[in-house]
């Protein structure tokens, strides 16, 4: 199996592909100077990349590939959860427009068997009867016809979003095939999309050199890969675009085509084509420290590498500049005073909680104000509650000017939220326990692992949720060890409370 890898976790990555007997194609240069390595650029059966937020990395392409990868990626700590997407690229899917914004259509997408999880959280029985279904967006300029509320559309998705972000995958009204060194698209002639002026005219007239020809009503797109490509890797990656695309109209005509719909009874509840399998991973901050260690066998990597490129593109960027200056010390503790002072979060900052579920879903619990940073990786938070019903578990009636104070400690398997009245009065203590928190410049992260304890104003102690991790770790959710550390972390602080 070959993949080919992008994004700030490439060097880990890469390293744990070849280490695990895998082929890493059109490596970037920076991966071949660490390497001192020759990468072919064959068309890789994986396309790794990291998602928009650099939590984690996303993948797709050969369904077999795929797999493989998804055991390795969720392999690297105990806190790297993964999850199949539900909207693999390329793939054809019917569904119904259910809202017009400005700029193009949100359709809720016929997913079928593809996925996990319902309405929230992929594919499946969503416990209505009704076919499972994901959200998706369409942009105007992606199809042809007039769309409006209500009607029944198969596109394709061109870009997929990762479960945790709030953000739609990208549909499209056509078909298309992609390909890494060829795409085909629908159009006639042969387009390059290469600047060089020397390699586009040979690109251009390659069709006849190899004697194939894309299916009428298609043409072949050149991408910038192939000018480097040898003559057989570039017949080889046609031919496996014609084939796809062969396969794409076979079934799209099958179904009736592509677009606006004429009658919702066109739509059907499984998906039209699946060239694609895909998956996400959200890398925790053990996986993170853990890729550091891959990552070190390789070049010279500081203490907290991932965890710090993480956060944002400045961070990412001083990360670069401070291993290029000095040589790190592995075996120092991660500056988690220096990478908040330079970076944030500081006294008087805005901090979102960004509460990560199991199933993929992240929920932002609020903002919070920053009212302390302590250089030993504890950051403390105020909100001011308004009123209206009670505490979650507390069971206390929530007042307007109530303060909730929570101390996030970077790494720690629990954090705690106080809630006090105006006057100072303690209405109680709710102790999430979760996967190591990650304070960020602009948010915490963790997964919570469903099982909480609570200490109430009279001082009683309890501990609640433990069923819905038992339902977590039995629809596969939570691994189970994970799940035993929850397990221990509740029991310890039931004692210590």
């Amino acid at each position: 199996m070959n993949a080919r890898v992008r994004g700030i976790y490439t060097t880990a990555l890469t390293h744990l592909l070849l280490r695990a007997g895998h082929e890493v194609v059109d490596a970037s240069t920076p991966i071949r100077r660490r390497f001192d390595a020759a990468f072919p650029t064959a068309p890789p059966d994986v396309r790794v990349s990291t998602s928009a937020d650099r939590q984690g990395v996303g993948a797709d392409g050969d369904p077999n590939a795929v797999e493989r990868v998804r055991d390795l990626f969720t392999g690297v700590g105990r806190d790297a959860f993964g999850w199949a997407d539900p909207t693999p690229p390329g793939a054809v899917l019917d569904g119904e427009v259910t809202e017009a914004l400005g700029g193009g259509a949100v359709v809720r997408l016929r997913v079928g068997e593809i996925g996990a999880k319902g309405d929230e959280g992929g594919a499946g029985d969503n416990g209505t009867g009704d076919p499972a279904s994901v959200e998706g967006y369409l942009p105007y300029g992606n199809v042809d016809a007039r769309v409006e509320t209500g009607d029944p559309v198969r596109v394709q998705v061109i870009a997929s979003a990762a479960p945790w972000m709030d953000r739609r995958p990208e549909l499209d009204g056509s078909i298309r095939v992609t390909g890494d060194l060829v795409a085909l698209e629908p159009g006639s002639g042969t387009r390059v999309d290469v600047r060089n002026d020397e390699a586009a005219r040979e690109l251009s007239g390659m069709l006849d050199l190899l004697g194939l020809e894309p299916p009428d009503g298609w043409r072949a797109v050149w991408k910038s890969p192939a000018v480097d490509a040898e003559t057989d890797e570039l017949e080889a990656g046609l031919r496996r675009a014609v084939n796809a695309a062969e396969e794409m109209d076979a079934a799209v005509n099958a179904a009736g085509g592509v677009g606006v719909l004429d009658d919702p009874s066109q739509c059907r509840d499984r998906p039209i084509a699946t060239p694609n399998d895909a998956f996400w991973v959200w890398f925790g901050r053990e996986s993170r420290f853990a890729l550091d260690d891959a990552r070190r066998e390789v070049t010279a990597t500081m203490p907290g590498h991932h965890r710090v490129k993480a956060g944002t593109a400045d961070a990412s960027a001083g990360v670069d500049l401070a291993e290029a200056l000095c040589d790190p010390d592995p075996d120092a503790p991660f500056p988690f005073a220096v990478v908040t002072e330079t970076f944030g979060p500081t006294d008087g900052d805005t901090l979102r909680i960004d509460h990560g579920k199991p199933d993929g879903r992240c929920i932002t619990l609020g903002e919070a104000t920053v009212t302390g940073v302590e250089a030993g990786g504890s950051v403390t938070v105020e909100r001011e509650m308004t009123g209206g019903g009670t505490y979650d578990g507390l069971g206390v009636a929530r007042e307007a000017g109530d303060i909730a104070e929570t101390t996030l400690k970077e790494g720690r398997w629990w954090y705690p939220t106080t809630y006090r009245g105006r006057d100072g009065t303690v209405r109680g203590t709710y102790v999430n326990v979760c996967t190591p928190v990650e304070v960020f410049p602009d948010a915490a992260r963790y997964v919570d692992l469903h099982v909480d304890v609570i200490k109430h104003h009279d001082g009683t102690v309890e501990r609640v949720d433990d069923e819905e991790l038992r339902q977590s770790v039995a629809d596969g959710d939570t691994p189970e060890p994970v799940a035993e550390k929850a397990r221990d972390v509740a029991a310890a602080l039931e004692n210590a409370l």
